[in-house]
């Protein structure tokens, strides 16, 4: 994997990019939608492709895990495969989803052990194992096996989960440097910068990763119920100290402002599962601001979905129609608003990186960010 700086904003930190792969070339800032289980729920293939303009989707280690399972995988020749998808995967390593099932597992140096929560199963997540489990999945970018620690937290837990997530790393990037890909095109690893709040563990965090010359470095352990203000502080810090030649990855984040700040801050790759989840919930993203679409007020509102929208959806359908079919339970209603919000995400990102690349990207971003919280 190699990534080129294109342009820089004079303003912020903000830059475009390009990360380029065996499966192909993607432009930043981006976002990256969710396919936990080898699926961006609701949307086809195509559409992420055509319609979304997906450059890279994400896939989530400890499900895939759990099914189809690595034997599936490794026999459908890797997940790209199996799920008709040609385009870049980055893989999470797991951590986080060991971290949810916290009343089910049991941390130690050799790993995470817990509970399958599909079947109550036993199983060990290792940093070589997470490694393994990656490479047959045959992910473009995977992730170090890591700690997410939960918020609030005091600084010792924080303290010793960042030694065992730095314990784990240096075990899993040695493993992935001594083993193979498996299908034939190559593989990156990405480190993980924790350290909760915590100034002086992040900024250690990001120094001990930033040694290993991985070809890029993620910030995980923020978005976890932390004001907004302290994330937006610890991206500062920890972006200062990661190597600026390398693309940086910001693991579950967030809303359209969150991104737009993240991107000021030097982050060049995002990913969150609010515009699918929150779409079959009936909240959309617009330019204007946020729509709860089953409010009563779009009920005669003939108007389209957004106007000079994202995606095709937004022309197609209106306000009214999308409402009533949130009303009616109707199962169009959740791929219809889920469609919009990821094709809005990518444009937003893609916008940014015009912005940057004309000098405008500070006014534009100021301008934006009031306007993305408004309630519509």
């Amino acid at each position: 994997m190699k990534f080129e700086i294109e342009k820089r904003d004079k303003a912020t930190l903000a830059r475009t990019g390009i990360i380029s792969t065996d499966r192909g070339k993607i432009l930043t800032p981006i976002f990256m939608p969710v396919g936990t289980v080898g699926s961006v729920k609701g949307i086809h293939q195509t559409e992420l492709m055509d319609d979304v303009n997906a450059q890279i989707i994400l896939g989530n280690t400890y499900h895939l895990y759990l099914r189809p399972g690595m034997d599936v995988l490794k026999q459908a020749g890797g997940l790209h495969k199996f799920m008709n998808w040609h385009r870049p995967i980055l893989t999470d390593s797991g951590g986080f989803q060991v971290y949810s099932l916290s009343a089910q597992r049991k941390l130690s140096d050799k790993g995470a052990s817990f509970r399958s929560h599909i079947d109550g199963s036993k199983h060990l997540f290792s940093p070589e194992s997470v490694v393994d489990i990656q490479r047959t999945i045959g992910s473009d970018i995977m992730m170090a096996f890591d700690e997410c620690t939960p918020y609030p937290c005091d600084y010792n837990y924080a303290d010793k989960s960042l030694d065992l997530t730095h314990l784990w790393l240096d075990r899993g990037i040695n493993h992935f440097r001594n083993t193979e890909d498996l299908y034939g095109f190559s593989q990156a690893f990405f480190p993980i910068v924790q350290g909760s709040v915590y100034k002086d563990l992040r900024i250690k965090s990001a120094e001990i990763i930033s040694a290993y010359g991985a070809e890029g470095n993620a910030i995980g352990g923020l978005s976890v119920g932390e004001p907004v203000e302290d994330m937006y502080a610890m991206l500062e810090v920890v972006n200062s100290i990661l190597p600026d030649d390398k693309p940086r990855y910001l693991m579950g984040v967030g809303t359209p402002a969150n991104i737009l700040e993240g991107i000021a801050l030097g982050v060049d790759m995002f990913d969150c599962v609010m515009p699918t989840r929150n779409g079959r919930n009936g909240m959309l993203f617009t330019r204007n601001g946020i729509i709860n679409i089953k409010n009563e007020k779009w009920k005669n509102d003939f108007s389209p979905i957004e106007e000079n929208g994202s995606s095709f959806v937004d022309m197609q359908y209106s306000k009214a129609y999308l409402r009533h079919l949130v009303a009616a339970n109707e199962r169009l209603a959740a791929q219809i608003a889920s469609l919009h919000n990821l094709a809005f995400y990518l444009w937003l990102v893609g916008e940014a990186r015009n912005k940057i690349e004309i000098g405008e990207f500070y006014s534009w971003k100021q301008t934006m960010v009031k306007l993305l919280m408004e309630r519509l």
